[in-house]
């Protein structure tokens, strides 16, 4: 049913790992054990914010309250990402005991799998996993045999909102309301589902939360490097011959990726998706770590045959798309952009114009209310930035005066 695939390699995720062994292991440690080992790992949200998961944890578990929610955040959104999709179709034991580790460190009786809603095709397959774990006693009343260890996990399906990845609009959408962000503060380790202390982490995150359980912290630390902790798992797409999941040490080069997937003539990497940034060939051997390139884990490769306008035309057109238009900075800046983009496309821009949009583009990343806003921006700034002379070599504007 796991449908495991004997080919997946890799140092923490993808290493050995027997079904039940973190949901025993927690079943014997206590809360504050449990919150330490994970201290000591280091470890990092998957989703992209980086944000200490002990820190998180910890925040939830001291928040007064009779109770407290765990959410996995599997609304797998990101153009380009698909790493979390691998994880619940091939490893749900890995991120159904996270969850259950973590109901226990921050004393939550229930959690809530947020699935994307495009991956309506898995809800069968989930559902029987847990009915297994259920039967196994991983999970339910008295899990392990003890008494008082409850954890109980519902699956929650999106609508196919992007907006939905950021926790609080997750939040808003699990509760039955439109999809849109939250003001912040209070956050969700205070005041999150119902109002109660919820701890939201993303479907990798709460993977390695198992591997950590059960192997351990400082084993986990011998990975990656000394400001990023273990290894991370990359959606790798586009212009290479072996496209796929995988899973590398933190401090990877650009290079060594390219290298491991068989990319030519690489022009362009966009590291984070749509909502990340597009480096050139100049950059290549930057390291893929949170002291250098911090990412969600969405890589997408150009070979020299791809038009950067029509990338950042098909990206623009994403955001404008997806905003939710709460906020004015999104709702119209990411318009702005996309119209910039057809401007050089039709060549009528003039580079005053441009550099406006630049200020606009930065002025989104600092003043939007969500994620959403403050990060659509990164591909207009970083694709006009570091591919200028292709991009406007030829496009003489001066049609469009503002």
């Amino acid at each position: 049913m796991e449908n495991e695939k004997t080919n997946r390699v890799g140092s923490v995720i993808f290493s050995e790992y027997e079904r039940g062994e973190a949901v025993k292991k927690a079943a014997e440690m206590s809360r504050e054990d449990i919150l330490g080992e994970i201290k000591i790992s280091s470890l990092k949200g998957r989703g992209g914010a980086g944000f200490p998961t002990s820190t998180k944890w910890m925040l939830t578990a001291a928040a007064k309250s009779d109770e407290k929610y765990v959410i996995c955040n599997a609304d797998e959104g990101e153009p380009g990402t698909f790493k979390d999709r691998v994880l619940l179709l091939e490893y749900p034991k890995l991120v159904f005991e996270g969850m259950v580790v973590a109901g226990k460190t921050i004393g939550a009786k229930v959690g809530f799998l947020y699935l994307r809603g495009e991956y309506e095709y898995m809800l069968k397959s989930l559902h029987d996993y847990l009915s297994e774990m259920k039967q196994d006693q991983l999970l339910g009343k008295s899990i392990c045999g003890k008494e008082g260890f409850d954890f109980d996990i519902q699956i929650r399906l999106g609508s196919g909102a992007y907006i939905c990845g950021e926790e609080t609009a997750l939040i808003e959408s699990l509760e039955g309301q439109r999809g849109e962000a939250r003001n912040r503060p209070p956050f969700p380790v205070s005041t999150g589902y119902k109002n109660k202390p919820t701890t939201v982490n993303n479907v990798e995150t709460l993977a390695a939360v198992s591997q950590i359980v059960t192997k351990g912290g400082e084993w986990y630390k011998t990975y990656g490097t000394n400001k990023s902790s273990g290894s991370k798992l990359f959606s790798v797409s586009g212009d290479c011959k072996k496209p796929g999941v995988y899973e590398l040490p933190w401090g990877t080069k650009i290079s060594e990726l390219l290298k491991l997937v068989e990319a030519e003539k690489t022009k362009a990497v966009q590291v984070g998706g749509a909502s990340g940034v597009c480096f050139p060939k100049s950059q290549f051997e930057r390291t893929l770590a949170y002291e250098d390139i911090s990412t969600g884990g969405s890589i997408i490769i150009f070979n020299e045959s791809r038009d950067m306008v029509k990338v950042l035309k098909n990206f623009m057109e994403f955001f404008v798309e997806e905003s939710c238009g709460q906020c004015t900075p999104c709702r119209i800046g990411n318009v702005k952009l996309l119209e910039g983009v057809e401007m050089i496309e039709d060549k009528t821009f003039t580079f005053n114009y441009i550099n406006k949009l630049k200020e606009l583009g930065k002025t989104m990343q600092v003043s939007s209310k969500c994620g959403l806003g403050q990060s659509s921006p990164n591909s207009f700034l970083s694709i006009l930035e570091n591919f200028s002379e292709e991009i406007f070599n030829g496009r003489n504007g001066g049609k469009h005066e503002k």
